[in-house]
């Protein structure tokens, strides 16, 4: 009697340390005490912090390598840079659609990672062939046909290395724990923060060195080290491999094919409202059409944060030609710090708040209202889309001081450092880094969390979209306003005769107007429940 009583305690404990739905690197059902939740997600964080410097490394500063050592115009760097910035966040929808169709999360991360060192690579070789041009060439600001057409295929390799390992770098992450356990549902939760947290950390050393390194010693040792980084972040998320987590799929069909065929089937039916046409008394189908109201239900909150996302486009393009204007001296001895190294303000704050919304202000909101969250992903999203507006409010406001510090000092036709401190720009940058607290990591747990379960890289990817299209229509609007204008007008390239404050007021009269939508877009918006 005893001995039974204690086989079946046992067995007990056994069956609550394995974790349902998932298994572990030979394919055994995976033990809770051995495998995911911090253990693994430890390794995927490290990965993405990596992955971040390199990307980041390379994104931050590059409309300063489009304009000087490629001597493209201040508009058309812009449009470049942005048009890169799009595809880099469109890609990982490619990318997502092969980890969740063919491939797995894992096996995608390690040929993307691959395919990014492979860029970086070839990056470094290109910058390397600019200085070997600039030694023999008299116009040192001029660039050869091969060291262009090497430049644009790597940059293009970098973007389409990042669809693949963005998406599925964070759903692999946030697979290492278990919903349906209590302390690692909660676990979960906070994963998002201390992602983000962690990212930024790498973003912020990208932005104080790798930018330092590049615009003071070398343009290839800048892109070079970032691949480095990125071949020791293949090593590490390697590592980490025997305490992964692999979800199983309980579904053997397609779920692009599943899905796609619910739409594809009722799309003759697209008049009827409140997604009726969806409605199907098949009962073979209605998990595929729940599946499917769930993904039309994000259209809304996708379009509404738009917006946000053009607003973040400007970060790495016109606000730091903004601050390549000012005084950027920081000692008597005359050091200037780079321009671009202003956007680690936007880390610094996003590192200082996160601990401070995760360890704080949650506990308090959750005693309050009772959700493991504290406040739901939509009020955090719309939260950091009314600090996006307030941003742009204070971007305008500073470049108005800008140019008017200019004309006052008869510096409009000079193209020298305009008497007025760069840490003006700061407060827009801190305000900014305070909106991605809340807007990016609401949005990154938005996607994951209202998507079926077998496209969770699906639903990353199309956060990321958002910042893709953003990037789009940024660049579509300043090419539009330089053709209404006649060149030269709000985007000329001596900012003195410029109006990035007319842009700046446009964004935020765009952003107001959005807030307005998203509030009303969020407050009809029915949760995705799962089985």
């Amino acid at each position: 009697m005893a001995v039974d009583e204690i086989s079946e305690a046992e067995t007990l404990l056994i069956d609550d340390d394995v974790v349902r739905g998932s298994v572990d690197f030979s394919g055994l059902p995976p033990r809770r005490s051995k495998s995911g939740c911090w253990k693994s997600a430890t390794f995927i964080i490290g990965v993405e912090v990596a992955e971040r410097f390199a990307y980041y490394g390379i994104s931050s500063n590059l409309i300063s390598y489009l304009t000087v050592p490629l001597g493209q115009s201040t508009a058309t760097a812009a449009e470049n840079v942005n048009a890169w910035n799009g595809a880099a966040m469109l890609l990982p929808l490619l990318g997502a659609f092969v980890a969740d169709s063919f491939w797995g999360r894992y096996r995608t991360i390690i040929i993307a990672s691959l395919v990014y060192v492979l860029g970086l690579g070839l990056l470094s070789l290109s910058a390397a062939l600019d200085s070997f041009n600039s030694k023999n060439n008299a116009n040192k600001n001029s660039a050869s046909p091969l060291q262009v057409t090497i430049f644009f295929i790597s940059l293009y390799l970098v973007a389409l290395a990042q669809g693949g390992h963005k998406p599925c770098v964070q759903a692999f992450g946030a697979d290492q724990f278990d919903e349906h356990d209590e302390k690692e549902l909660k676990a979960k939760h906070s994963f998002f923060n201390w992602w983000y947290f962690s990212m930024n950390v790498g973003i912020l050393v990208a932005l104080l060195v790798v930018n330092y390194i590049q615009e003071n010693l070398s343009w290839e040792l800048g892109f070079g080290i970032p691949c480095i980084v990125m071949c020791f972040a293949l090593i590490v998320f390697l590592m980490g491999s025997t305490t992964y987590r692999f979800p199983m799929n309980t579904d053997q069909r397609n779920p692009f094919v599943r899905i796609g065929r619910v739409f594809f089937s009722t799309a003759t039916n697209w008049k009827e409202t409140k997604y009726k046409f969806l409605d199907k008394d098949d009962e073979n189908v209605l998990r595929d059409v729940a599946d499917a109201k769930a993904i039309i239900r994000l259209v809304p909150i996708w379009s509404s944060c738009l917006v946000y996302a053009i607003v973040s486009s400007q970060i790495s393009t016109l606000f730091t030609k903004q601050g390549a204007t000012m005084d950027r001296r920081i000692t008597n001895g005359g050091f200037k710090i780079p321009s671009a190294s202003l956007q680690s303000l936007i880390s610094v704050s996003i590192i200082t708040f996160i601990p401070i919304y995760d360890r704080v202000l949650v506990p308090v909101a959750r005693s309050i209202t009772k959700k493991p969250a504290g406040i739901s992903t939509l009020q955090r999203i719309g939260t950091g889309v009314f600090l996006s507006f307030a941003t742009m409010v204070i971007a305008a406001l500073v470049e108005k001081k800008r140019i008017a510090t200019a004309v006052e000092h008869g510096l409009v036709d000079e193209l020298i450092d305009v008497p007025m401190s760069v840490w003006w720009l700061a407060p827009q940058y801190v305000v900014f880094g305070v909106a991605d607290a809340f807007t990016m990591v609401g949005l990154q747990e938005f996607f994951y969390d209202q998507i079926p379960s077998e496209l969770k890289s699906i639903g990353l990817a199309l956060y990321l979209s958002i910042f893709g299209v953003g990037s789009f229509l940024s660049s579509f609007l300043i090419s539009f306003i330089e053709k209404v204008s006649g060149g030269g007008g709000w985007f000329s390239d001596n900012l003195n005769r410029g109006h990035l404050d007319y842009f700046y007021w446009l964004l935020a009269g765009l952003s107001g107007v959005t807030l307005g939508v998203y509030v009303w877009f969020a407050k009809s918006y029915v949760y995705y429940r799962k089985d």
